[in-house]
């Protein structure tokens, strides 16, 4: 692994680990200089043989210098559903092998009880998480939560309650692991018209992994027609066509100390898409290693 300290802060991207060949992948795009990935694996892990993939991966990273940052699972598990159970037992299942793929952190949605206001679901996320949150910790392992909304509000919504602070506070007092953290990007709060910067602040110390994904904001549309008119005021997008200041997002990284990976979120670019996904990617890529700080430059000798 490499030492240089620019690399204390990696970027990389996001890999669907339920894809037919997640190795295939990452050797095509290695060679454009991600330094990490994050292998997701929807709301199930379901049949997956997760050694033998981290064997075929680990052997097209070998000698690269890059990592698999971290693993992650997207569904509900705060349901009593079959869906909500594959959920439960993929969470279980990732941090059992994450050592095999050389993962330090399982990223997911913390769930929800569905179209009740969030305070609800802090009994049922408690009972759910603590054998979760235990298991993960005698391996050494920490949980990020993921803060997207998922379209969901305070009092009502249908798959995650770790939108913002308010939540987060209920969270962290229900299961007070220190190895129990933050999924974050600023992508969700702005398009909720939060700043993110003063956030940052206040929370580096519990995120664990960053989702590399901005937002452009449409203030004239706000100005005109308010935030629930006819036409869109904010887009999902790819760093470094956004509006996110990412260089003062990696200074309050950097000050917080925080030691992980920056993984380039794609797939929601209203513009960079389709046949110019990974255009939009390697330029988001070149874009943060340089608010990151460019290349390392060692001091001169005293």
């Amino acid at each position: 692994m490499n030492p240089n300290p620019v690399r204390s802060i990696r970027i990389g991207t996001l890999v669907d680990g339920t894809s037919s060949d997640p190795a295939n992948y990452i050797e095509q795009i290695l060679p454009h200089g991600f330094e990490s990935f994050q292998l997701t694996f929807g709301s199930a892990v379901n049949n997956l043989d997760l050694p033998a993939l981290a064997d075929r991966i680990l052997a097209v990273l070998d000698g690269s210098n890059a990592v698999i940052s971290s693993l992650g699972v997207y569904g509900n598990p705060l349901l009593d559903s079959k869906e909500a159970l594959a959920t439960r037992e993929s969470w279980s299942q990732l941090i059992r092998h994450a050592d095999a793929f050389g993962a330090g952190v399982i990223g997911g949605f913390t769930g929800r009880i569905i179209n009740r206001p969030i305070p609800e679901s802090i009994p049922k996320f408690t009972e759910v998480f603590a054998p979760i949150v235990d298991q993960a910790g005698e391996l050494g392992l920490k949980i990020g939560f993921e803060n997207c909304s998922m379209g969901g509000d305070w009092n009502t919504g249908d798959w995650n309650i770790a939108h913002g602070p308010d939540a987060w506070e209920l969270m962290f007092d229900a299961l007070p692991d220190d190895h129990v953290g933050l999924e974050w990007e600023p992508c969700h709060q702005m398009i909720n018209l939060i700043e993110p910067l003063p956030q940052l602040r206040t929370w580096v110390q519990k995120i664990f992994h960053i989702h590399g994904k901005c937002a452009t904001i449409n203030t004239d549309t706000i100005r005109e027609i308010g935030i629930r008119g006819s036409k869109i005021f904010s887009y999902h997008r790819t760093p470094g066509f956004g509006d996110t200041d990412w260089t003062n997002i990696f200074t309050e990284l950097r000050a917080g100390e925080f030691k992980g990976s920056v993984d380039i979120e794609g797939w929601h670019d209203p513009v960079y898409r389709d046949e110019l996904e990974m255009t939009g990617q390697v330029f988001a890529l070149n874009y943060l290693k340089q608010c990151r700080g460019g290349e390392f430059r060692p001091n001169p000798e005293p």
